[in-house]
C-alpha cells in the first residue's frame, strides 16, 4: 500500500464525499443515491463537529475513501458513543488495506472524542464488510434493526 492519509472533511470536500456516497448507496439494499439529500447531510455533519465527523482517506490529494462517525449519548454506556456509517473505499483502491486503515483511524478518533463504543450497520449479504469488521473485533449484536420512515 502506498502512502495515504486520513483527514477530517471540510466543506470543500463535499463533492468528493457525495460521489463516494452515491457509489455506496448504489450497492446498498436499503438506500438509493440522492445527491441533494447527501449534500445537506454532509454539510450538517461538517458544520457541527459536536454531532459527528467525516473522515477521508486521501492518496495524492484525491479522496479515495471515507466514513462517518455520528455521536450520541448512550444510557446503557453512561456516556458518548459513535455510530459508524458510510464506510467506503473507491473500487480501484479496494483490497489494498485501505478499509483497515479507515477503520483503525475511526476507532482511534472516536476514542479521542471520548466515545465508549462504536456501533455500525452493514448489509446482511455484505460478507466482505462483515469479515472486515469482525477482524477488528466487532461482534454481531442480539439487537435487531427496525425503522420507520417519517417523511418521504
Amino acid at each position: 500500500m502506498t502512502s495515504a492519509s486520513i483527514d477530517i472533511a471540510t466543506q470543500q470536500d463535499c463533492a468528493a464525499i457525495c460521489t463516494l456516497l452515491s457509489a455506496l448507496f448504489e450497492q446498498e439494499a436499503d438506500f438509493s443515491p440522492d445527491v441533494d439529500k447527501q449534500q445537506r447531510a454532509v454539510e450538517a455533519i461538517i458544520s457541527h463537529p459536536n454531532k459527528g465527523h467525516i473522515l477521508l482517506l486521501k492518496r495524492d490529494d484525491s479522496v479515495i475513501g471515507m466514513l462517518s462517525l455520528l455521536y450520541l449519548p448512550s444510557t446503557a454506556m453512561g456516556g458518548k458513543v459513535a455510530l459508524l456509517e458510510d464506510l467506503i473505499v473507491a473500487k480501484p483502491w479496494r483490497h489494498q488495506g485501505y478499509g483497515n486503515m479507515l477503520l483503525e483511524a475511526a476507532e482511534s478518533f472516536a476514542k479521542q472524542q471520548g466515545c465508549l463504543r462504536i456501533t455500525l450497520l452493514t448489509d446482511q449479504d455484505n460478507q466482505a464488510a462483515q469479515k472486515l469488521y469482525q477482524k477488528h473485533g466487532y461482534q454481531f449484536s442480539a439487537m435487531t434493526v427496525m425503522r420507520k420512515q417519517l417523511q418521504d
